[in-house]
């Protein structure tokens, strides 16, 4: 039975930093992910990793804020989020694809998804 658990949200003030964890059990994935979820939005894409590491992806919104990566010997991604802003607070959720080839940022290709975990962000 697939499971991804995800861990490590809370309340940052804008300017801080949070590390999000993701423990995967049941299987390993070619592609891991984050997506985010705030109050009146769709669920949107927020990084990607392949299974090597060697290739990610990332929004735009987050590019040289965030960095993903993961550890396959625990099965294991991480998000790591520094100069955190106040349009960051959402639901992060962890996203598990068999997706091989471009790390995709594309909701439907990823099969399983965590609980979720909150982020939140004062000004």
């Amino acid at each position: 039975q697939v499971q991804l658990v995800e861990s490590g949200g809370g309340l940052v003030q804008a300017g801080g930093s949070l590390r999000l964890s993701c423990a995967a059990s049941g299987r390993t994935f070619s592609t891991m992910g984050w997506f985010r979820q705030a109050p009146g939005k769709e669920r949107e894409f927020v990084a990607g990793i392949n299974w090597s590491g060697g290739s990610t992806n990332y929004a735009d919104s987050v590019k040289g804020r965030f960095s993903i990566s993961r550890d396959n010997a625990k099965n294991m991604v991480y998000l790591q989020m520094n100069s955190l802003k106040p349009e960051d607070t959402a639901v992060y959720y962890c996203g598990a694809s068999a997706w091989r080839g471009i790390v995709s940022m594309t909701r439907t290709h990823y099969d399983y998804w965590g609980q979720g975990t909150q982020v939140t962000v004062s000004s």
